[in-house]
């Protein structure tokens, strides 16, 4: 059962976003101090500005009077197609003022993939920029307005379009690790969950300078480094240049930040660049993929603090954590993705939906009746992609991610169900013999897949980005199967390595494993 001081603080939390009528920009601006500061804003070239949430309010007010003129209404569809620069907040707020719901584009795609979110969303209207313009040149039914050359600039609107708790705040489609992209709905009483979140699994203080490198258009980007924020009255920390792990050390160091979080590439990234960790942090968190223990080992060398891991996904928000704040810390084991956040009762199940004892290999799921801060409502338009989520009697969620739970409640990730090895009868996650491999110090990235084998069924292939100064020979690759063979498994080695410059990933940065499989 649930402590009953944390029930208590999920009511108030519940009863601060739900009561109807409600409006989400107001809640994330439009009630705050005027004078505090609301977005930091760091440009490419190195220099900063900041606003205060007036100024946010006003700019905000903007843009819903753009968005109007433009024909657009409550819950109606805006898309953005915009780099991390402040006209994509005070856009993304005017919308939320007028009651529409707003649609991500993330600035990576092409085309193809813009095209087919904007024409899924139905959106009516579609903000971008002269980088990105030419990506919607050309499409029916849908304004495009151009942020650097506006039409107009019509009179302000001071609107706060009233909505209930169960109208859509955000449609915001998958990353398409495993298939089509599905759309999301991501509706207001979701906000509880993004707010607990931000206080309970990164501890983010009043005190604090807080930055989310993930990007906006990706899910937790956009719950946790622009919704969450100012859920907890902080502001935005965003950097408009590309990623260079030197440079986003020393903005940590410029900027005082003390509670950092981003994915596990960027971390990877800082890993095998050598990059030095300031001083000014005091918490560091990851999600979006697994965390190699090693990477944590390297964060605890260079800095004498951990990163801690967190488990979540676009229809769910941050549900398993290695929680920052101190009431729900717990020791640390390798490998962990922690214990669920108070609000989610989180189970492993057998292949007929019943929940297994402990140290039992599975199918992570939500219990959807004793998780109250549960919100998915289901894919857009899709009800057969919403019951595969489903167990027969709908009792429970099933994240499509496999695993297992300790006697301490522990939570342990094993790999998508879709990528989980069987070898000569033996279950095999990738993660685990990924993480394996990561330990050796020559290995930047990996991934690992099951192919077909005659003899085994399926062998274990390992595909492996090198760090500087290595050089790929038939002797590193006999070192690197050795390396597993001797601190894993027999069972567990890679048959095969492969030597790449880089590995698939989504936008997102997540190893789509399910390309590798398929390459010959």
């Amino acid at each position: 059962m649930m402590d009953e001081r944390w029930l208590q603080d999920i009511h108030r939390l519940k009863t601060r976003y739900q009561t109807d009528p409600v409006n989400a920009a107001w809640y994330l601006v439009g009630n705050k101090d005027p004078h505090k500061p609301a977005l930091y804003y760091h440009r490419p070239d190195q220099s900063a500005v900041t606003f205060t949430y007036d100024e946010l309010r006003r700019e905000s007010a903007k843009w819903a009077a753009r968005l109007a003129a433009q024909g657009v209404r409550s819950k109606d569809r805006v898309a953005g197609l915009l780099p991390k620069r402040p006209e994509l907040a005070a856009m993304i707020l005017g919308a939320w003022r007028l009651g529409a719901v707003y649609v991500p584009l993330f600035t990576a795609f092409g085309s193809d993939a813009v095209r087919y979110r904007i024409e899924q969303s139905r959106a009516k209207v579609v903000v971008t920029d002269d980088t990105h313009r030419e990506k919607v040149a050309g499409m029916r039914d849908v304004v495009v307005f151009n942020v650097d050359h506006p039409d107009q600039d019509p009179e302000s609107l001071d609107v706060w379009q009233a909505l209930s708790e169960n109208d859509l705040l955000v449609l915001l489609f998958t990353s398409g690790t495993t298939g089509h992209p599905k759309g999301v709905p991501v509706p207001i009483r979701a906000l509880p969950a993004f707010e607990a979140y931000m206080r309970w699994g990164l501890d983010v203080r009043p005190s604090d300078r807080f930055w989310n490198l993930a990007d906006p258009g990706w899910a937790y980007g956009l719950y946790y480094g622009l919704i969450g924020p100012w859920l907890v009255d902080q502001a935005i920390f965003w950097y408009g240049g590309s990623f260079d792990p030197d440079r986003v050390m020393a903005l940590i160091k410029e900027a005082g930040i003390t509670n950092f979080a981003a994915a596990p590439t960027a971390y990877r990234a800082m890993r095998a660049q050598g990059a030095v960790l300031p001083d000014t942090l005091r918490a560091i968190s990851s999600a979006g993929e697994p965390l190699n223990p090693e990477v944590i080992r390297w964060a605890e060398t260079a800095l004498g603090l951990p990163i801690l891991d967190h488990y979540g996904q676009t229809e769910l928000g941050m549900v398993i954590n290695n929680h920052q704040v101190p009431e729900l810390q717990r020791p640390l084991k390798w490998g962990s993705m922690g214990h669920p956040m108070p609000g989610f009762r989180a189970v492993v199940l057998d292949d007929d939906g019943h929940e297994v004892p402990p140290k039992t290999e599975g199918h992570i799921a939500l219990d959807i009746g004793q998780s109250p801060l549960f919100w998915f409502p289901g894919y857009e338009g899709s009800d057969s992609a919403t019951q595969s989520r489903l167990t027969a009697d709908g009792r429970y969620y099933l994240t499509g991610d496999d695993g297992s739970v300790d006697e301490e409640g522990y939570f342990f990730f094993t790999g998508r169900s879709d990528d989980v090895i069987l070898s000569a009868g033996y279950r095999i996650g990738p993660f685990e013999v990924e993480s394996t491999l990561m330990a050796h110090p020559a290995v930047a990235e990996c991934a690992v897949v099951g192919v077909p084998d005659a003899l085994r069924g399926e062998a274990i292939r390992a595909y492996v980005v090198l760090r500087p100064g290595f050089v790929t020979n038939a002797q590193l690759e006999d070192e690197l199967k050795d390396w597993v063979r001797q601190r894993l498994a027999k069972t567990h080695y890679p048959r095969e390595i492969r030597l790449v410059d880089t590995l698939p990933k989504t936008p997102s940065g997540k190893i789509q494993r399910f390309i590798l499989r398929q390459s010959e």
